[in-house]
């Protein structure tokens, strides 16, 4: 889908402790480093559909199973992906496409590396009834 990226990332393994990359400003899908912020999602619940109008996402679970669902209105297309440690992925999702996501674990916490700092006027939420989406 236009507007999505989906980067793998490298994980070092360690016996005293294991390192997971996330983002490098040579990245591509980087674009601005507004904010980082950290998101929990507890099991069998969504949240969503947002529609960021400026805001480039750039998504990593670092613990449990995120699934995330892409909408783009305009094309009609959904695109989805699962995320965990074990498909340790970036997920990049360009301003102007919607997006929701449920927890698919007991404990599921997500990074956010945002382009721009958090602000509310710049995003819409509607109500999950509102794209048809089969989860």
């Amino acid at each position: 889908m236009d507007g999505v990226i989906l980067t793998p990332l490298k994980q070092i393994y360690n016996p005293k402790g294991d390192i997971f990359h996330a983002m490098k400003k040579t990245d591509v899908g980087f674009c601005e480093f507004g904010e980082a912020y950290f998101s929990t999602i507890k099991c069998g619940d969504i949240k969503g559909w947002k529609k960021h109008s400026e805001m480039t996402l750039n998504i990593i679970v670092i613990a449990g199973e995120i699934e995330f669902v892409v909408y783009d209105e305009n094309s009609k297309d959904f695109y989805s992906v699962k995320l965990s440690q074990d498909n340790y992925q970036r997920l990049t999702v360009a301003a102007g496409l919607w997006m929701a996501f449920r927890g698919a674990s007991e404990e599921n916490m997500l990074l956010n590396i945002a382009s721009i700092e958090h602000n509310p006027s710049e995003a819409i939420n509607i109500d999950l009834s509102e794209i048809n989406y089969e989860w």
